[in-house]
């Protein structure tokens, strides 16, 4: 069993390592080759390094310091490097050094991105975290208690918030809640402040109470919708019935058998979710003014900065595939059919 383990883990490593290289080439891809397919010039990308202000000689001489007159297989094999080894970009005034892992150089702030990302890491790792947490809990309990008391005054309450939760967008609930909880009763911090755990506990807490709120009372209605089908659907089974009639208590029965069997779908949900507001929860910083990895490409998209958004879409790509890669172990664990195949 233990060597089961083992083969089980190496290959889904191996796995993950190769799709972070389809990734990486997919990301490139969209940014660099698509565009040209659409008739973008190297001029025209150009520009996304340097601005809506630059002027028509410093766009060309920025292609051509960048590479970008090469062939697009010369081009990823350079950007692949610099990953890897880092890179040097001559922006004219000298020659600055990108270290690894280069996800590129802003020519309009003259800063590396990789550094820019790991200052806002902890505030998207915190906010994802804190509601993941939240939502986990909250969605899936409800949901069992809904399933079990199916068709009761709790069940049918439990779903109609969950429906309220799923239809209401975040930016809707995130300006709600900041107008009552932190405006006009003053509970909560207003936004736009980040204090490291580190640092302090408390008032990282506090300034993150609210996000993590708004944001698990999106998420949880959905976690709770799809517990309650899948604990309908286990409870049913005939290995329940069996561990029933041998005298199990009702809870080993809910817990070990009932929702064990249930928590496959959640988990694969889980792992995506979980992934995606790690690359960045784009909506939730801007409403609540977080400096977070959706915040930093927002502003990218704004000042037309092409290598915060590249930066950002290949981290969020990464903690997607390593965020797969953990629930395909814990496959593993909750089912043990998985281990088998």
């Amino acid at each position: 069993m233990p060597g089961t383990v083992i083969t089980y883990i190496i290959r889904r490593l191996i796995a993950a390592a190769g799709l972070l290289v389809i990734v990486s080439a997919v990301t490139f891809s969209i940014f660099y080759l698509v565009p040209r397919w659409a008739g973008a010039t190297p001029e025209t990308l150009a520009t996304r390094y340097v601005g809506r202000a630059a002027t028509e000689d410093t766009v060309k001489l920025t292609a051509e310091r960048l590479g970008l007159y090469d062939p697009i297989a010369v081009q990823y094999w350079n950007w692949a490097k610099g990953v890897v080894v880092g890179a040097e970009y001559d922006y004219g005034a000298g020659v600055e050094r990108c270290p690894a892992p280069c996800l590129g150089y802003s020519f309009i702030t003259k800063q590396p991105v990789w550094p820019e990302l790991l200052d806002r890491i902890p505030v998207t790792l915190s906010l994802a975290v804190g509601a993941s947490l939240l939502w986990l809990l909250a969605g899936v309990a409800t949901g069992v208690l809904s399933a079990l008391k199916r068709g009761s005054i709790f069940d049918r309450a439990a779903m109609t918030v969950a429906l309220a939760g799923v239809s209401l967008p975040i930016f809707f609930t995130g300006l709600i809640s900041l107008a009552f909880f932190s405006y006009r009763l003053g509970w909560t911090q207003p936004g736009g402040t980040f204090v490291p755990f580190t640092d302090n506990p408390y008032l990282w807490a506090q300034a993150l109470i609210l996000p993590w709120v708004t944001l698990a009372f999106l998420f949880s209605a959905q976690y709770a919708r799809h517990t309650r089908a899948g604990m309908l659907e286990t409870m049913n089974e005939d290995y329940i019935r069996t561990a029933r009639a041998k005298g199990l208590p009702e809870r080993t029965v809910v817990v070990q058998h009932g929702l064990r069997g249930a928590l496959t779908p959640i988990l694969t949900i889980f792992g995506l979710d979980l992934g995606l507001l790690l690359g960045g929860a784009v909506l939730t910083e801007k409403t609540f003014s977080l400096p977070g990895l959706g915040k930093y490409a927002v502003d990218g998209i704004v000042a037309n900065d092409l290598p915060k958004i590249l930066g950002v879409t290949l981290v969020a790509a990464v903690f997607i595939v390593l965020a797969n890669l953990i629930v395909d172990l814990l496959y593993a664990v909750v089912d043990p059919r998985v281990r088998a195949k």
